[in-house]
């Protein structure tokens, strides 16, 4: 009854995929948790790649070897609430992230520190009376 149609076949390409962006360059979509956490435990997430605070939270949470709906009973927040708190676009308060950490026995740490000024011609460093 007809030809049979022949089959379209694709292969990979010749130049070798990039698979670190250079410096300054933002990713057009955010790492999979399961590659983010390999990277992780390999010592290899790029120093310019911003860190997501949900997969970091995730990642405590299953480290302790809790399930969400665990943890949100600790945290007394619904199991969705804690979902939402792991998802890579989060942007999880301060208070929260201090008692997940602690709900999961972990330290969370914030440290500002100031940075030295440079001193400019005719400038003096803040501080600086004389």
């Amino acid at each position: 009854m007809g030809q049979a149609k022949k089959l379209k076949t694709y292969s990979s390409p010749k130049q070798p995929v990039l698979r670190s962006l250079p410096r300054g360059v933002v990713r057009s979509r955010p790492r999979a948790y399961a590659e983010w956490k390999a990277l992780r435990r390999w010592g290899k997430l790029p120093a310019w790649e911003p860190q997501a605070a949900g997969y970091a939270l995730r990642a405590a949470r299953e480290e302790a070897d809790m399930t969400q709906a665990r943890l949100a009973e600790r945290l007394g927040i619904s199991q969705q609430a804690v979902a939402q708190a792991e998802r890579v676009s989060a942007n999880p308060t301060v208070d929260l992230i201090s008692r997940w950490a602690r709900a999961c026995g972990a330290d969370f740490v914030v440290e500002l520190r100031r940075r030295p000024q440079v001193a400019r011609s005719g400038v003096r460093p803040v501080g600086e009376n004389t």
